[in-house]
């Protein structure tokens, strides 16, 4: 079928709609009764025998919790112009967007600190990171620089992760829930290319007794450094690159590790 003839037909947004909620979990009456529309509706818009208006595209999909990107695909394919902007996280747009990225990464030093996109793709980060890549290999650290393979891949962080296969562990899991949450065939293919990397596939993540997270252990000349992170997205996005926008701010998991940050930078 052609482009045209899924953006122009009525039965285009049907299956989306059903495997979005397929994903989700969610039965038919139980979407219906969180979007307050009749279960016979919800089934004539599945199964293509009647048109949804633009309305009801955009607050199914809010229910749904689909990613804006796939938001404006569920548009189209019902025959309605996309709602949400895409801009160049450089755009002029998007100054204060970028001051507030770059400020909250810089008031983390000398902790270290990233922003990625939606796949991994490095944004910005700050003073602190180069500590962490220290021995990486160059060609990892070209533009555009991915923060998972660079963490992962035999060349790069990986040999300095004290923990390899416990951290590995963890973000293979992150990464397969955002392939999960967002369908992306390029999330899908890194996560391919993540899994054949070697790490220590045995206990991968199985948490030590006693553990509050997982922590990042690093090699390191002055000892072994340890670091635990948070994740910080905006809350309330319109525009598609904002709301793919990640900050991962890595902190201090001991006295020896804060000291060590402090004499670096």
């Amino acid at each position: 079928m052609s482009a045209s003839a899924v953006l122009n037909s009525p039965a285009g947004v049907g299956p989306l709609l059903r495997r979005w909620r397929d994903q989700r979990r969610l039965s038919q009456m139980e979407l219906a009764l969180e979007a307050a529309v009749s279960t016979r509706h919800l089934s004539f818009v599945e199964t293509g025998r009647s048109k949804p208006s633009r309305e009801m595209v955009v607050r199914l999909a809010e229910h749904l919790d689909v990613p804006l990107r796939e938001r404006n695909e569920l548009l189209l394919a019902a025959g309605y112009a996309p709602a949400y902007a895409e801009s160049s996280f450089e755009d002029a747009g998007l100054g204060q967007v970028r001051d507030a990225v770059r400020r909250l990464l810089a008031a983390h030093e000398p902790y270290p600190a990233i922003a990625v996109d939606r796949r991994w793709e490095l944004v910005d980060g700050n003073a602190g990171i180069p500590l962490m890549t220290a021995g990486c290999a160059a060609h990892l650290l070209e533009p555009p620089i991915n923060a998972l393979r660079l963490t992962l891949h035999p060349e790069g962080m990986a040999p300095q992760i004290a923990n390899l296969a416990e951290w590995r562990g963890h973000l293979l899991a992150r990464l397969r829930r955002e392939v999960n949450a967002t369908q992306d065939a390029q999330l899908r293919a890194l996560l391919a290319e993540l899994e054949a990397y070697p790490g220590g596939e045995e206990d991968e993540g199985i948490p030590a007794p006693g553990a509050i997270v997982v922590p990042l252990r690093l090699h390191h000349p002055s000892g072994e450094l340890s670091f635990m992170s948070t994740i910080t997205t905006f809350g309330t996005p319109l525009d598609i690159t904002v709301s793919e926008l990640s900050i991962e701010a890595f902190f201090p998991a001991d006295d020896h590790t804060a000291q060590v940050l402090r004499e670096s930078i």
